[in-house]
């Protein structure tokens, strides 16, 4: 039914034979963004104005700013392993919070001069209820002495500068910042600045009075532990005089230690010398009866002695064995085995055998005898050296106890003459710190005026804003974009619809008359608008088999979508290609071919159907060779009923085989059903959306109610596109190429 170029989809629909997605496409954000760039710009403007009010009236800040280095040089007590009173990090964040303290803040406001300034007198100061000027309140109380109320003040007064004081510790070095901002420049340096002095004079005053006091406790304890250092050395040199030297610093070297140590080797070898005596005794005990195998046994063993003193007998048996058996052999050879000779010789190698078995016994007996003896040695032995042994370990044991007592008392002695050497050198180093003071605080920058404001930052508060309208522009564009439900691309066409774009047809001049608009292509033939349509004519000849789409509904969801221009242009580029080709008006609610195409209406479609013409006088000549219009004619009051008859049906089969193609121009889907009936017997149907105005729902409806009557939905065709807009096609940037007149679409 259909050929390689087209597919068939689930709906029955002919479709061009590319995939599309069946995701909705969602526009990118610069396409998004360009398309309410309004919207952003005043959002963007709106924000820069309210920045630069806020910057015309907001009250410039001024911030002075002084640096300090506190080198942590005080009084260190008597620790061994941490030579300084407290740790790097963990001070200076004391130090900071000391330069807000009370004492130091008190100070700086006890300073009448300071109490002046027109920072404290312009409603930064939150003061009491019953002082609501505290500028006001000094000046006239400046040479009165203070009473309750100027107390509250002072004490207000001091709350406000330990808020506004800012201290900040380095997170790189060891810089404690001071800072304070002020709408006068010369106050808020001036005000660092009897801060920090006032810090340093407070350090310099107390941490002189504590290293004092340190030192006295210092002292004391050095005379208690010079007399700690006495008692332990006397007891020392007692316990030498009557022990003599025990320490254990070198033990082998002591000949206690010594003496144990060999005893103890002594003991492992008599041990295993008595293991292997046993073992060896055992061994040739299993062997009795068995001379030979002891004997073999014997020679294996390093027992030299034994082995020489067998080897002299044997040897000499054996010697004469073999010339008895060399001798026999020889008899043998001239005598028989019952000769006398032979008999005689027999007898003596018998004799010689049972001599060696005789010695083999005796030293059976004589081996087994010595380990016997070897062994009993050897446990006689190690006893011995067991008892030994356990004699010197005693006097190790007790030598241990000695040394471990002088170790004692060393011990006590060297830890107490470390302890008063340290006492010693802290001494010395707080008589300095007395005379100097306990820390070398540096003014590394003094605070000046500063010459430009801190607050407010003008390109920080227009960067801000510049940032936040960017921010609530695009928020503002994406919201609206959310709710907006129009069709805005040809992406999202195919993916809301599931049908193809075949094509979109640019926007025309809205000057122009219907029959300039509906007559393009043969008025304009070179114009962009009539390729538009050209190429939407290539799509349905190339994407359908040749005879299955004889019969083309043209139809739109709504009114004004521009179908009944695209019916009359598209029908003038098939005539012009050669097919014969009619125009079917059936929009009998709103015909417009007969205007288009400047044709009487008094004589059409519904006077065909009713009998009252033939087709053939309905039928009018168009201004291309090859095409014929048959107009609407005139109203009637039931067209559903005659769409749906059997009279349009054969009508429509007879035109479709005296015409290559039949284009039926019909109302929308929506207000009525004449489409629908239409889309049921025709072979295919274009679907027409109008670009930036067609929503997505109104387009769903009407594509399921062609779909629900059987309809064959070939693709969407797109109208009315604009050319500064690349979203529905190519047309932007296609330019007039070949236009020959000079219109503006």
């Amino acid at each position: 039914m259909i050929n390689n170029n087209t597919v068939e989809n689930g709906n029955g629909n002919l479709n061009p034979g590319f995939p599309h997605d069946n995701e909705l496409h969602q526009d990118s954000l610069l396409r998004v963004a360009f398309r309410h760039r309004w919207i952003i710009l005043f959002t963007v403007v709106l924000f820069l104005v309210a920045a630069f009010l806020y910057l015309l009236k907001a009250t410039p800040i001024y911030t002075s700013t002084s640096r300090l280095y506190v080198e942590q040089s005080g009084p260190r007590i008597i620790s061994e392993y941490e030579g300084i009173m407290t740790q790097s990090k963990n001070y200076l964040y004391t130090q900071s919070e000391l330069i807000k303290s009370t004492p130091i803040i008190s100070d700086v406001v006890d300073n009448a001069q300071i109490r002046h300034f027109k920072t404290f007198s312009e409603g930064s100061l939150v003061t009491s209820g019953r002082v609501d000027n505290l500028f006001d309140y000094i000046k006239g109380k400046l040479n009165i002495p203070i009473d309750k109320k100027e107390i509250a003040v002072i004490d207000n007064l001091v709350v406000y500068l330990k808020k506004q004081l800012d201290i900040t510790v380095g997170k790189k070095d060891d810089i404690i910042t001071v800072s304070f901002d002020s709408s006068y420049p010369t106050e808020a340096a001036q005000i660092v600045n009897a801060v920090v002095n006032s810090y340093i004079e407070f350090q310099s005053t107390s941490k002189r009075s504590s290293a004092s006091e340190v030192l006295k406790i210092l002292q004391n304890e050095k005379v208690h532990r010079d007399k700690e250092l006495s008692a332990n050395f006397a007891r020392l040199l007692e316990f030498t005089r009557e022990n003599g030297v025990v320490s254990l610093g070198k033990s082998d070297a002591h000949i206690v230690f010594k003496r144990l140590s060999k005893l103890s080797s002594a003991l492992t070898d008599a041990q295993l010398e008595t293991i292997n005596s046993r073992a060896d005794y055992e061994a040739v005990l299993s062997m009795a009866g068995e001379s030979e195998r002891i004997k073999q046994f014997a020679m294996a063993q390093p027992s030299a002695g034994v082995r020489v003193f067998v080897t002299d007998i044997e040897t000499e048996l054996r010697s004469e064995l073999r010339e008895m058996e060399i001798e026999l052999k020889n008899v043998r050879y001239h005598c028989t085995e019952e000769h006398p000779s032979t008999q005689a010789v027999l007898g003596k190698i018998n004799e010689i055998k049972y001599q060696l078995n005789a010695e083999a016994k005796s030293f059976a007996d004589a081996y087994l005898e010595v380990m016997r003896l070897k062994w009993v040695i050897a446990k006689q032995r190690e006893g011995k050296l067991n008892a030994s042994f356990e004699v010197q370990q005693g006097f190790a044991q007790k030598l241990s106890v000695k040394a471990a007592e002088y170790y004692m008392l060393e011990s006590d002695l060297k830890r107490t003459e470390k302890l008063c050497d340290i006492l010693d050198d802290r001494i010395k180093e707080l008589n300095v710190t007395e005379e100097t003071g306990a820390l070398n605080i540096n003014i590394l920058e003094v605070a000046r005026p500063a010459d430009k404001p801190s607050s407010p930052q003008r390109a920080r508060v227009m960067g801000l804003a510049l940032i936040m309208g960017l921010m609530f522009g695009w928020s503002f564009s994406f919201l609206r974009e959310w709710f907006d439900y129009r069709l805005r691309s040809a992406d999202e066409i195919s993916a809301v619809l599931n049908a193809p774009v075949l094509g979109t047809v640019p926007s025309m001049p809205k000057k122009q008359s219907v029959i300039e608009r509906g007559q393009k292509v043969f008025l304009e033939s070179k114009s962009i608008i009539a390729e538009s349509y050209r190429t939407i004519r290539t799509v349905i000849f190339f994407g359908v088999p040749k005879g299955k789409a004889r019969s083309i509904l043209v139809t739109s969801p709504a009114a004004g979508d521009g179908k009944s221009t695209l019916v009359s242009n598209l029908a003038i580029t098939m005539a012009q290609s050669g097919q014969k080709t009619l125009i079917l008006d059936a929009d009998f609610r709103k015909p417009m071919q007969h205007n288009i195409f400047e044709v009487d209406n008094s004589k059409g479609l519904s006077s065909v159907l009713s009998g009252s013409i033939s087709l053939a006088e309905a039928i009018h000549a168009g201004p291309v060779e090859g095409l014929g219009i048959l107009p609407c004619g005139p109203e009637v009051p039931n067209p559903s009923e005659m769409l749906n008859s059997e009279a349009f049906v054969e009508m429509l089969q007879g035109l479709c085989e005296e015409y290559d193609r039949v284009l039926i121009d019909s109302p929308p889907v929506r207000p009525v059903a004449d489409s629908q009936i239409l889309a049921a017997v025709c072979d295919i149907t274009l679907f027409v959306l109008r670009a930036e105005r067609s929503t997505r729902k109104l387009s769903q409806q009407a594509r399921d109610a062609l779909l629900n009557v059987g309809a064959h939905i070939f693709g969407v065709v797109v109208n009315d596109v604009s050319r500064k807009r690349g979203s529905y096609g190519y047309y932007a940037g296609y330019g007039y190429y070949g236009h020959s007149h000079k219109e503006k679409v």
